[in-house]
């Protein structure tokens, strides 16, 4: 009979996991129950900040200083989030590295394609990074790449708190689709990214639409109205003002998703599987040891 070998188990042992490591999300950041309750808090809250022109009532609290307050809020919450991550061991070294890494990569893509056409090549890492390494990574990295980006560029102003949980909403999400494999899984990731270019620029627009167009325009917004006329003014507004911006970048992430997918997906999940972020840690006894003394080496 053959003799054990325990480096031979230990290889087949490690194929397993890798092959079992590329049917499943490597959770860069696992998620708590107490930091989910934060990230669904924070993700409520930022519905409200796009969406307070439909739920801040005229007279009731004053929308001009609607929008600060709850920026200020949803940026607390964002520091929150990670400061809890890290205080629960959700966050370790290895996925702040990713997150560093990733987030100045995102930082350093933006200038290349924003400002042309609708040109948008951040989505394309947001959506595949958040699919491989879950919500809560995606979450974090849709934030802190638009701050990133936004003190490199010079873009820190009112819009800043905007982008960034428009960005977060996106790769949240991504963590979040049902699960699928090879080809039908890059083409729903490119489908994704079709649809995450138009969502975000949904959100954004709502972000200075009060402000923008002239009262006595059609498409302005007017506090008071009923909820379907002020709906219908905001989706004349949208078309009118974004719709072939928003293409632009649907178009640029379908692309970029369908062609290089398939390699950003596969490097990252070997630095997934290489970090082994959700590993359980276990101490075995090395074969050969007695009393927990040294063992000599092998003849």
């Amino acid at each position: 009979m053959r003799a054990y070998d325990g480096r031979e188990h230990t290889g087949r042992e490690r194929t397993g996991q890798e092959h079992t490591g590329r049917r499943r999300t490597a959770r860069a950041i696992r998620l708590t129950p107490r930091a989910s309750a934060v990230i669904v808090l924070a993700a409520l809250l930022g519905l409200v900040a796009f969406f307070w022109p439909f739920v801040v009532a005229p007279g009731k609290f004053g929308s001009q200083y609607a929008p600060p307050l709850i920026f200020g809020v949803l940026l607390v919450l964002v520091v929150c989030v990670v400061l809890s991550e890290i205080a629960e061991g959700g966050i370790d070294s290895k996925a702040l590295a990713m997150l560093g890494v990733l987030s100045a990569v995102n930082a350093a893509l933006r200038p290349l394609g924003a400002g042309t056409a609708g040109v948008e090549t951040v989505f394309f890492l947001l959506v595949l990074a958040g699919r491989v390494f879950g919500p809560g990574f995606g979450f974090v990295l849709g934030c802190t790449s638009l701050f990133a980006s936004a003190l490199i560029t010079g873009g820190v102003g009112p819009w800043m708190p905007y982008q960034m949980f428009g960005c977060a909403f996106v790769g949240m999400l991504a963590g979040l689709l049902p699960r699928a494999g090879g080809r039908r899984e890059v083409l729903m990731l490119a489908l994704y990214g079709s649809f995450s270019g138009y969502l975000f620029g949904f959100l954004l627009n709502l972000s200075f639409w009060p402000f923008s167009v002239d009262p006595g325009s059609s498409l302005a917004y007017l506090p008071g109205l009923p909820f379907t006329e002020q709906w219908q003014r905001y989706l004349a507004f949208d078309l009118a003002t974004s719709l072939g911006w928003d293409t632009g970048r649907a178009v640029t992430t379908f692309l970029c998703v369908l062609l290089a997918g398939p390699a950003v997906l596969a490097t990252f999940r070997r630095a997934a599987r290489r970090a082994r972020f959700d590993a359980p840690v276990r101490f075995t006894a090395r074969e050969g040891r007695t009393g927990g003394g040294p063992t000599a080496p092998p003849a």
